[in-house]
Order: structure tokens, then C-alpha cells, then sequence
């Protein structure tokens, strides 16, 4: 299983390393103090999130009271913290600077440089959208890529590992300026960041973003990039308008037969082999994706959608097959019981099969 984050990250040898250069730039910082708040009973069990939340909160008892003087430290030590560790800077200004907002967004800035605001500045845009919505303008054309992606990637409605944005769920309309000036960008993080904050808007407004993405479709190679990432959880659900923007064929043309599974009884850790026919009455355009049912803990089904292939493929019988790997992840856990595959095509589910999963030493 691969390693976890939050075991690679906020370690004993790291935090000693932070403690290192905070106290570069505060020598009255009681480093072992710190460190002893730091790594409590229950550290090392803690979430990464909560790590680096955990460790925000420690700064504050070991740094200067006032917060300007703890900022200018943070500030000096910023470019020389690397990793999730340096998230607690700009996660300082989020829990300790929202009646400071003169100081506190221009650090922000300041830290985005290093590693990102990203999270931090949600809490802001959330209280006064508005407001933070001139800074973000800014730095929209800031020649740092760093700060321009934070300009995309902060107001996105729903970005992951963080508190959601509702007033944006609801209307992104001020979010749409910012995505006009960088969807050519010459950054491709900062273009990914785009494509991003549009999957997230088409997710509560996909009106909104499916008129983007047909404005945008056929510009330049790079907003092509950016609608077919955005548009991504639009073509899983299959929705018709968002796929006749790449002219995916008429499904009506199309069909599967002969779906098998190679096993139907399998054991966590191993692989499903599965095979079908896809049969076209024409040349067609052909997006080709399988969706696993995964059950979780509590019995139920969680529905996961994975891109086969898209091609255009010539009139006829073509037979395909794939497998899928049921080991455990540290983004995944399996558990036993039946699990469903099914082949889904140009957007339409048009095979089914179940399989049931049993633990290694059933």
C-alpha cells in the first residue's frame, strides 16, 4: 500500500528541521517547547489537515503575542520551509488574522510564493467575497505563477480538503472574470487550476459552465485542454450536451455484447478481468468508460467511473478487454460482499455484471 501523506509529512525529522528555521528568525523561540506541543499523545494519529492545524496552534503559543511581529517572522522564515509544513504559514493569517485584513491578505500573497494560500484564503472570501475578490483580480496578473494560480485555484466552489464556498455554489458569477484572464495562461498548473474551478462550477451550475466551455472549445490548443478537463464529471454522468461538445457519436448506432467477467468470485488484492464486443452500425466518435460498485463499510454502493478509452472506430465488431486492480490504497478500502462493473458508453450504461470480493483469508 502506498505511504500515506500524513505519514510522510509533519514527522519528527521535519518538524525538527521547521523548528530549525523559525528559530533562524526568532531566537527567543523555545524550540523545545514546541516541539513537546507539537507531538502530543495523539499526533501521530491525526489527519494531515489536522496536523498542520494542530501545529498552527502551537506557533501561537510560542511566538510573539501580537500578530504583526508573529507574521513578520512566518514571513521571513516562508522560503525556507518546503512540503505541508509550510501550510501552517498562510493557515496562521486564516485562524489568527480575519480582524487584520490589511495585513493578513498581503500575506497571503507573501506565502502563496512558497506554497500555497489556497485553503487559507477561503475563510476570507467566505466573510466578504467581494473584497477579496479585488485581490484576487490583482493577482490574476501577478508575474509570479504561484499567485496566479492562487487567484483561480482559491475561489474555487469546492475545492478538495476544504471548506466550500456556498455564496459561489450558488452564483460563481464573480469567479468567471478571473477564469477569462487565465485560460491561456502560460502556466499549465495555473490552466489545470481553471480547468478545476470549472468542474467544480459545473457541478451546482452546469449551464454556467457548459456556455464557457462551448465558448472557449476550438480557441487555442490550450482552452481545448482546459474544457475537456472540466467538463470531466459532465462526460461521466453522460451528460448529452457537454459530450456533442468533442462529437461523440449517437449512441442509438452503438451497442455491447458478450460482457464477461473472467472471475466472479475474487479476493481483495486481486485483479477483475473483464472482456466485451463493442459493435457500431458506422464510423463512429466513441468514449468508452467502466463504472465499479464499490460497497463500503456500512453496506451500501459507491458508484466510481473509469475512462477505457476514447477513439473513432470504424464500422464493426471490435473486441476489448481490461482489468481493474481491487487492491487496497490509501485513497481506497475494499471490503467483501458484491461489488457491480458496468461498461458505459458515450455517456449511457449498456452492460452490467457482479462480481463478490472476499477478504484474503476467507
Amino acid at each position: 500500500m502506498a505511504e500515506r501523506l500524513k505519514d510522510i509529512f509533519f514527522t519528527k525529522n521535519s518538524m525538527n528541521a521547521f523548528a530549525d528555521v523559525i528559530q533562524r528568525f526568532y531566537p527567543e523561540f523555545d524550540r523545545k517547547k514546541f516541539i513537546k506541543l507539537v507531538f502530543d499523545e495523539s499526533f501521530t494519529d491525526k489527519e494531515l489537515t489536522v496536523k498542520m492545524r494542530h501545529t498552527t496552534e502551537c506557533l501561537k503559543k510560542v511566538l510573539p503575542e501580537t500578530y504583526a511581529d508573529a507574521l513578520d517572522i512566518l514571513k521571513e522564515a516562508a522560503p525556507h520551509v518546503k512540503g505541508f509544513e509550510a501550510l501552517s504559514f498562510p493557515d496562521y493569517v486564516a485562524l489568527y488574522g480575519r480582524n487584520d485584513w490589511e495585513l493578513s491578505l498581503p500575506a497571503l500573497y507573501h506565502f502563496t510564493k512558497y506554497s500555497t494560500s489556497e485553503l487559507a484564503i477561503r475563510s476570507f472570501l467566505d466573510k466578504d467575497p467581494e473584497k477579496v475578490m479585488t485581490f484576487v483580480a490583482k493577482w490574476a496578473e501577478d508575474e509570479n505563477p504561484r499567485v496566479r494560480r492562487l487567484a483561480s485555484e482559491g475561489c474555487r466552489p469546492r475545492l478538495p480538503w476544504a471548506m466550500a464556498l456556498p455564496k459561489f455554489k450558488k452564483d460563481p458569477s464573480a469567479i468567471l472574470p478571473i477564469l477569462e484572464k487565465l485560460k491561456d495562461d502560460e502556466s499549465e498548473d495555473v490552466r489545470r487550476s481553471v480547468a478545476n474551478n470549472l468542474n467544480d462550477i459545473s457541478k451546482d451550475n452546469p449551464k454556467v459552465a457548459l456556455e464557457i466551455c462551448e465558448r472557449w472549445y476550438g480557441q487555442s490548443k490550450n482552452t481545448d485542454a482546459i474544457v475537456k478537463h472540466a467538463c470531466r464529471t459532465m462526460l461521466k454522468a453522460g451528460d448529452k450536451r457537454a459530450l456533442s461538445i468533442f462529437g461523440y457519436s449517437d449512441v442509438t448506432t452503438m451497442g455491447v455484447k458478450n460482457f464477461k467477467l473472467e472471475k466472479t468470485k475474487l479476493t481483495i488484492g486481486e485483479n477483475v478481468h473483464f472482456s466485451f464486443a463493442l459493435t457500431l452500425k458506422k464510423k463512429s466518435k466513441v468514449r468508452l468508460e467502466y463504472a465499479i460498485f464499490y460497497i463500503k463499510a456500512k453496506g451500501q454502493h459507491s458508484k466510481k467511473v473509469f475512462k477505457i478509452t476514447e477513439n473513432n472506430y470504424r464500422s464493426g465488431t471490435h473486441t476489448i478487454s481490461r482489468k481493474h486492480s481491487l487492491a487496497d490504497m490509501s485513497t481506497r478500502k475494499h471490503y467483501p460482499g458484491i461489488h457491480h462493473i458496468a461498461l458505459i458508453v458515450n455517456g449511457i450504461e449498456m452492460a452490467k455484471a457482479a462480481f463478490e470480493l472476499e477478504t484474503k483469508d476467507a
